[in-house]
C-alpha cells in the first residue's frame, strides 16, 4: 500500500502526496505523462521495459521539481516521515529518490531503464557528459582538418623548398662579379704569327680547291691577276691563306713597289699564277715537274713549268730554324715574297755583307751565311719603299 493509502485526505483526493506533507500535482496529470496504464497497481519495472519507447519518457514528477527544493533538500523531509511512523530511516538512492518506491506508492521506475531526473547533480553530470562528447567530436575533426592542411603542406613543401633555394642562391649571386665576357676570336695578325702543328712528311690527295671571291688590285701600274688554291685535307685556314698572299703582295715594300704593278686576286678567268698551298709530298710531286727537288730540305718552290707557285704547307705551318718563334709573320711574308719573285724572274741571291738585311731572294729558310757574312732575316724586296731598286 505504502504511503500513498495512510496519507490520504478529503482535500487531497487524486492528487499525489508531496514531499513534507504539501500535495503533489494530480495523479491524472502524472499518469498522462508516465504514458498508457502508469498508474495501475501492479506495475512494475519489467511491465515498463515490454512497453517499450515509453518507459524512457521522463515522468512530470522528473520533470518538475518538488516543492520545497531539489532532491538533496527533499531526503531529510523522507527521513523524518520515516522516523514518525517507526521505520527506520531510507538512503537516497543513487539517481536522488529513496528506498524502492516513489511519493505515489509505485515501485521505483527509476530502475527499471528510467532516465535519471534532470536536476540536481545527475542532470548536470550527463549535460556534462554530453558536452564532452560534442567536444571530443569536434576536437576529431579539426585535428583531421588540421593533418589534411599539413599532409597539403608538405606535398607542396619540395617545390617552396626549390624555389627558396633558388631566390637564395640569386640573393647569394647577386655580390658576385659578372663573368668577363669571352674574348673576341683572334685577329688576323695574331693568327698569322701563331705556329701549327703538321707533319713534316705529310703528302695530300693532291687535289685543289679555289678559295672563293675576289680582292681588287689596290695600286697603280700593271694589274696582275693571280688565283690562291688550296690542296684538300689540310688542317689550315684557307681563307688565311689567301688573304695574307693579297695582303703581302700589294704591301709598298713588295714588288708592286712605287705603282709598277698591283696584285689582283680572283676565283675565276684568267690568271698569270696560282699561288698553291700544298702538303710536302704534293709539294715535291709539283716541283719535280719543273726539275726541282725540294725533298733535301723540305722547302718551296717556284714549278716554272706549270701555272702553279707551291707553297709548302709545313713551311707555311712552322717556319724554319733560321727565324725565331716571334719571326713567324715574317717567315710567311718572305715565303711569299721569295716565290712570286721567282714568277716575276728574279734569281737567288746571296748575303751582301755581314749584319745587313738579307735579300728577299737569298734560300733563308736554309740559311742566311754567305761565305763570311751573316745577314739579318727580311720578308721584303723594298724594305725601305721606293728608295732605289733593290731596296737598300
Amino acid at each position: 500500500g505504502g504511503r500513498s493509502a495512510a496519507g490520504a485526505d478529503p482535500a487531497g483526493a487524486g492528487r499525489a502526496p508531496g514531499r513534507g506533507g504539501i500535495p503533489g500535482p494530480r495523479r491524472e496529470y502524472l499518469e498522462a505523462f508516465d504514458g498508457p496504464g502508469a498508474g495501475e497497481a501492479g506495475d512494475t519495472g519489467a511491465a515498463r521495459r515490454r512497453r517499450g519507447p515509453a518507459a524512457a519518457v521522463p515522468s512530470a514528477r522528473q520533470a518538475v521539481p518538488p516543492a520545497g527544493g531539489d532532491q538533496e533538500a527533499g531526503a531529510p523531509a523522507r527521513a523524518r516521515d520515516d522516523e514518525a511512523e517507526g521505520k527506520e530511516p531510507r538512503e537516497p538512492a543513487a539517481g536522488g529518490s529513496a528506498g524502492g518506491g516513489d511519493d505515489t506508492g509505485r515501485p521505483d521506475r527509476g530502475r527499471a531503464g528510467r532516465a535519471a531526473p534532470p536536476a540536481g547533480g545527475r542532470g548536470r553530470t550527463f549535460t556534462g557528459i554530453a558536452a564532452a562528447a560534442v567536444t571530443t567530436v569536434l576536437a576529431v575533426v579539426v585535428a583531421g582538418q588540421v593533418t589534411a592542411d599539413s599532409q597539403d603542406s608538405d606535398a607542396t613543401q619540395p617545390s617552396g623548398a626549390t624555389e627558396r633555394a633558388e631566390s637564395g642562391e640569386a640573393s647569394r649571386s647577386d655580390g658576385r662579379p659578372t663573368p668577363a665576357p669571352p674574348p673576341p676570336p683572334p685577329s688576323y695578325e695574331e693568327k698569322l704569327a701563331t705556329k701549327y702543328p703538321l707533319d713534316p712528311k705529310l703528302k695530300g690527295p693532291g687535289k685543289f680547291t679555289t678559295v672563293p671571291g675576289r680582292d681588287k688590285a689596290p695600286g697603280r701600274g700593271e694589274v696582275v691577276r693571280y688565283r690562291v688554291d688550296v690542296e684538300g685535307e689540310l688542317p689550315l685556314d684557307a681563307e688565311l691563306f689567301a688573304k695574307a698572299v693579297h695582303k703581302t703582295l700589294n704591301d709598298e715594300r713588295s714588288w708592286g713597289r712605287g705603282g709598277q704593278r698591283t696584285f689582283e686576286r680572283v676565283s675565276s678567268g684568267s690568271a698569270r699564277f696560282v699561288i698553291s698551298l700544298a702538303s710536302p709530298g704534293t709539294t715535291a710531286t709539283w716541283c719535280a715537274k719543273s726539275g726541282l727537288d725540294i725533298t733535301q730540305d723540305n722547302v718551296s718552290c717556284d714549278s716554272a713549268a706549270t701555272e702553279r707557285i707551291m707553297i709548302n704547307a709545313y713551311r707555311w705551318a712552322q717556319g724554319a730554324k733560321t727565324f725565331r718563334d716571334d719571326q713567324t709573320t715574317i717567315y710567311r711574308q718572305m715565303l711569299i715574297n721569295h716565290e712570286v719573285g721567282h714568277r716575276l724572274g728574279r734569281d737567288h741571291e746571296g748575303c751582301p755583307s755581314d749584319g745587313a738585311l738579307a735579300p728577299v731572294m737569298m734560300q733563308q729558310t736554309k740559311l742566311l751565311r754567305t761565305g763570311d757574312a751573316t745577314c739579318r732575316v727580311n720578308a721584303w724586296p723594298y724594305p725601305d719603299g721606293a728608295k732605289d731598286e733593290r731596296g737598300r
